[in-house]
């Protein structure tokens, strides 16, 4: 090996793998993305218990000012930066960094996004760890080396421009589908194989998914209520314990039963 590429494997890998490769900005992304997410979880946890110095949340003149919209601020100006300084160094690292700290802001608040609402500490909630933690395992095997496999193909073959697209149609249809389902897990591992997308877009959805609300009838729904009680029942409290872990439990969960307050008057 040349001498200027570090002798300890950490340091190999990361040279081969890297530097050589061009990852750099992707791997400043991702690690720029991690380190907010594990950060933030931090604060929003301090200010949720109130302790040491995050006594509340930030807000200017009464307005509770989430931390989406610095993300969004921050998103857009590193893709704008990119978009204008094109592949020059150090503007790709910097962009990289700020588009990797923005993305990891708004995807921590998916949830209130999504519902329009702010279910941040609401089971509701749950979905923002599940989009990070995509997001986290998209970026983490691109840049290792792996692709999506619509983008793989041998240089000797040469499709059509209509079997190209299509196949690329197809793949991310599956994936959507996936999403739309509520199997994000097996939407992230469909993008890189697409065989276990075509079967999770066979299986039945999650009851509370966007396609179950939207295609499944009564006997339907009453089917896939069923098949996720059972796969709750196996495995639900081994993931609720790692949301706990990382995100803090919901709020009604929390809330002890005396302190919901009665529906009626009087």
């Amino acid at each position: 090996m040349s001498g200027n590429v570090p002798s300890d494997s950490v340091g190999s890998w990361f040279h081969e793998t890297i530097i050589a490769k061009n990852r750099l900005a992707l791997f400043l992304c991702f690690a720029a993305f991690v380190v907010t997410f594990v950060v933030t979880r931090i604060i929003t946890r301090n200010i949720r218990a109130g302790r040491g110095p995050f006594k509340d949340n930030v807000s200017t003149s009464g307005l509770h000012v989430h931390h989406a919209v610095p993300g969004i601020v921050l998103l857009v100006t590193g893709a704008f930066m990119s978009v204008a300084t094109g592949a020059e160094r150090p503007w790709t690292e910097i962009s990289a960094v700020m588009v990797g700290i923005g993305t990891s802001l708004v995807l921590d608040e998916f949830a209130l996004i999504l519902h329009l609402s702010d279910v941040y500490w609401a089971e509701q909630g749950r979905v923002s760890v599940e989009v990070v933690s995509l997001a986290i395992g998209c970026m983490g095997l691109a840049l290792v080396g792996f692709s999506p496999n619509l983008f793989d193909g041998d240089a000797g073959d040469t499709p059509t421009l209509f079997g190209t697209t299509f196949a690329a149609f197809f793949h991310i249809v599956i994936v959507m589908v996936c999403i739309a389902k509520g199997k994000y897990e097996l939407a992230l591992l469909a993008a890189f194989i697409p065989f276990l997308g075509v079967i999770c877009a066979i299986r039945t959805a999650r009851p509370d998914s966007l396609w179950a609300k939207r295609f499944y009838n009564q006997h339907r729904m009453q089917r896939a209520t069923d098949k996720a009680r059972h796969f709750d029942a196996r495995w639900g409290r081994y993931l609720d314990a790692v949301s706990d872990f990382i995100a803090g439990k919901p709020s009604d969960e929390l809330k002890p039963k005396a302190q919901v307050p009665a529906t009626g008057t009087g």
